[in-house]
């Protein structure tokens, strides 16, 4: 398990260093995905199955898919439908499948053995993460909720638009 959990993690490194340096939002957003998922298989490999799943379906799954309908909604007119035709060649995949292929190997190896092998540790349930998110840390929870709350009116303001069609 250690061997996923530093292979996973290299991994994610890069894949967070190539989100931060590429300058195609979709291709960033794919290798956002994939860093997402080496994250998750980290969680798998430390014993904690639930905060993996978590990290799947709530981050790659949820938040992804709102990014790609950002994107989408940019419409960056025909020269750059021109400049994808030459990105969808087979050998600007290679990257990208490789260290998906390489995480794909990551997780089967973690999700064949044991959850919490690596560390010795037990298992963590999502009752035990309920109780500890509502009970001893009800105020940081609370607390994260409202700012991110303000993340949203402020965005909304930011770009809330004018009778006259002009972003304010």
């Amino acid at each position: 398990m250690e061997f996923v959990f530093y292979s996973a993690s290299i991994i994610a490194l890069f894949a967070a260093l190539r989100v931060v340096t590429n300058t195609n939002p979709v291709h960033a957003l794919l290798y956002m995905v994939l860093t997402l998922l080496a994250i998750a298989a980290m969680f798998f490999a430390l014993g904690a199955p639930f905060a993996g799943v978590l990290e799947v379906i709530v981050y790659a799954g949820a938040i992804v898919v709102l990014f790609v309908f950002v994107v989408m909604m940019l419409n960056l007119g025909p020269e750059t439908v021109a400049q994808e035709r030459q990105w969808l060649r087979p050998r600007m995949w290679i990257g990208p499948g490789l260290l998906s292929l390489a995480l794909l190997v990551e997780i089967v190896i973690a999700l064949a053995s044991r959850p919490g092998e690596l560390a010795g540790a037990e298992t963590v349930s999502a009752k035990a993460v309920g109780i500890a998110l509502y009970g001893p840390y009800l105020l940081a929870v609370e607390l994260a909720s409202m700012m991110l709350l303000a993340g949203l009116v402020v965005a909304w303001h930011l770009g809330k638009h004018d009778d006259q069609g002009s972003v304010r």
